[in-house]
């Protein structure tokens, strides 16, 4: 009867282990994996409605700015000096969650979502989304 009473408490004690171990496990994959969406990458790839819903809701609170003659903008391309570039406000990022780690910038006629870390622009999305 003892030896019945430990090996159920060793087990008992055992399982408790593995489960605070995978749930401890479980919770760390589930923050890198968090971590690694809201990571900028020089690709985005957003919906007809996440590019109206940017455009419109990020063009009511910037003014736009001209481009520089000499820049075309286009998936790749580093944005100059001369255009000035800011976070994407966090209304926007609320309702556009892939643009949360983004910048961007408001030209006229184009917004361009750009990676705040190398300053590439990884979408292009026209007026007219």
């Amino acid at each position: 009867m003892k030896f019945q009473l430990i090996t159920i408490a060793t087990a008992a004690a055992l399982a408790s282990t593995i489960g605070t171990a995978s749930a401890a496990e479980h919770h760390a994959m589930s923050k890198n994996s968090q971590a690694m969406q809201s990571m900028p990458k020089d690709s985005l790839s957003l919906t007809r409605v996440q590019q109206r819903t940017a455009w419109r809701d990020i063009s009511k609170q910037a003014n736009s700015q001209p481009a520089p003659s000499n820049f075309s903008a286009a998936v790749g391309a580093t944005v100059p000096s001369d255009i000035t570039i800011q976070s994407v406000p966090t209304k926007v990022a609320s309702r556009v969650s892939a643009l949360k780690p983004y910048d961007y910038a408001l030209l006229p006629d184009q917004l361009l979502i750009v990676n705040p870390t190398d300053k590439k622009v990884v979408d292009v999305i026209k007026h007219r989304a």
